[in-house]
């Protein structure tokens, strides 16, 4: 465990392979494209399922769960939506040792099971609206994968919504954004840019698509979280109507959005370094660990009662975790829950007993000057405020680096240097021809078009035409 890792200015993608598996976080599973989330790995997803669940209560949302296997039928109904997963699909064409009837898709999104189960259960405007999130595993048959950013099978949540007017539907797709947003931003500590997608880069299916966009260390964009406006699409497919106010019939307007296992990928490469992760304290597995230090053995035991005692002062106030294991140097303890990306180690030895205090050690903050004295009287108030600031530290970091990646651009040479190493700002007209050939050349994508927008208008950064939105361009995973 305690051993080091590929420099990030060496091999980006080879650190991050490696912290992956050196930090715990998950393995390769027999199955190609798979993985298996080890523990540690899971609880920094439960701590982020945690964190949204409770997002999407506070606004009205239900949770449920709907089928993994859907009939192929259902899929071919919307016909946007079947060709853009159509390459994706995992397909079940016998069961029971027999083939069946009709095949079933593997879950790739639940737009469709969920639609038809709509339209059983919507009769009349005062069913309105539907608010409901399920919290599921999905099958996409990803050509290159690698440890939660492409996987044949991820974890994740999918809210599905229903709603009586175009504006509510709108309302809550955009409610939903800013939900993801204040997520990334404060808990997992990810500056992130909110935007549009461009109608080649869209959900299949949709009407409007909007998206969270950060940048990882590479300067490469992750997109982070989606919210749908899925208009009257679906409703039409299947048929999901209702009596309104006047005893009209009319059809629903539909919302989509979810966040994925993707999001532990974009943790790990958005704060991470050459000594393993950085975890933000709010969605950190351990927020706190006590690394007990003793040379005479005679020192043992009342460090050890010490430490025990600090630990049982904390955990009512943080998860902590009191490291006891024998046959491990405090140096090399220290490795290791560096690599595990602890933020706070309260090392506590026979001169902290001493002198009644102890020392915290900031894992954002290396050496010295990441290094605190406590008094161990005040540590109940002191570590979660301690704490408090690692994790608005690490999101000035992760900000600082953002911005110093990112240029406005007046010209497309300026725009092939820039997306390079980060993300481009510029002018676009809207033609796909113009964003295609971007792609061709760059291998940028319009990652989105921000909702900080500045007005007015300017010349499309590739063909020069008059343009009316900026968009952001940058190469991705």
């Amino acid at each position: 465990m305690a051993d080091f890792l590929t420099p990030q200015s060496e091999d980006f993608s080879r650190w991050y392979n490696e912290i992956v598996q050196k930090a715990d976080l998950a393995d390769y599973s027999p199955v190609r494209g798979c993985m298996v989330i080890k523990p540690y790995g899971y609880t920094l997803w439960e701590n982020i399922r945690e964190a949204l669940d409770r997002r999407f209560k506070a606004t009205g949302h239900v949770n449920a769960y709907f089928p993994l296997f859907i009939p192929m039928s259902f899929l071919q109904k919307e016909a946007e939506h079947v060709e853009g997963f159509a390459p994706e699909l995992a397909v079940v064409t016998h069961g029971g040792g027999e083939k069946l009837e009709e095949p079933l898709v593997v879950r790739p999104t639940s737009e469709t099971i969920i639609g038809y189960m709509y339209a059983k259960w919507i009769q009349s405007y005062r069913d309105l609206p539907v608010l409901i999130n399920q919290w599921a595993n999905v099958v996409r048959w990803e050509m290159r994968t690698r440890l939660f950013l492409r996987t044949t099978e991820f974890l994740w949540q999918e809210g599905h919504t229903a709603h009586a007017t175009r504006e509510e539907a709108l309302e809550e797709t955009m409610r939903i954004l800013d939900l993801y947003t204040d997520f990334a931003v404060n808990d997992a500590a990810i500056p992130v840019i909110p935007g549009r997608k461009s109608e080649s880069e869209k959900f299949a299916g949709a009407v409007n698509s909007y998206t969270i966009e950060a940048m990882m260390k590479d300067g490469k964009a992750l997109q982070s979280g989606t919210s749908h406006f899925l208009g009257q699409n679906f409703a039409k497919a299947f048929d999901i109507k209702f009596l309104d106010e006047n005893n009209q019939l009319q059809y629903v307007w539909t919302t989509s959005w979810g966040v994925s296992t993707r999001m532990v990928g974009a943790i790990v490469m958005t704060h991470g370094d050459d000594q393993g992760l950085v975890l933000p304290p709010r969605l950190a597995p351990t927020q706190v660990v006590i690394v007990p230090i003793w040379r005479k053995k005679k020192e043992r035991e009342a460090v050890l009662e010490a430490a025990r005692s600090l630990y049982e002062r904390l955990r009512p106030v943080v998860r902590v975790h009191l490291d006891e294991r024998e046959g491990f140097s405090p140096g090399w303890k220290f490795h290791d829950w560096e690599m595990r990306g602890v933020p706070l180690r309260l090392e506590l030895g026979p001169r902290d007993l001493a002198s009644g205090t102890v020392v915290a050690a900031r894992r954002d903050i290396p050496g010295r000057e990441g290094k605190r004295v406590l008094q161990m009287a005040e540590v109940e108030q002191a570590v979660p405020a301690l704490l408090e600031e690692v994790q608005a530290g690490i999101y000035r970091k992760a900000l600082d680096f953002r911005e110093a990646h990112t240029w406005e651009v007046e010209s497309y040479e300026a725009l092939k240097e820039a997306v390079a190493q980060g993300f481009a700002r510029a002018w676009w007209c809207g033609d796909p021809a113009c964003e295609a050939a971007i792609k061709e050349e760059t291998k940028a994508t319009i990652r989105c078009l921000p909702q900080d927008q500045p007005g007015g208008k300017g010349r499309c950064i590739y063909c020069g035409k008059e343009a009316h939105e900026v968009a952001l361009f940058g190469r991705a995973y």
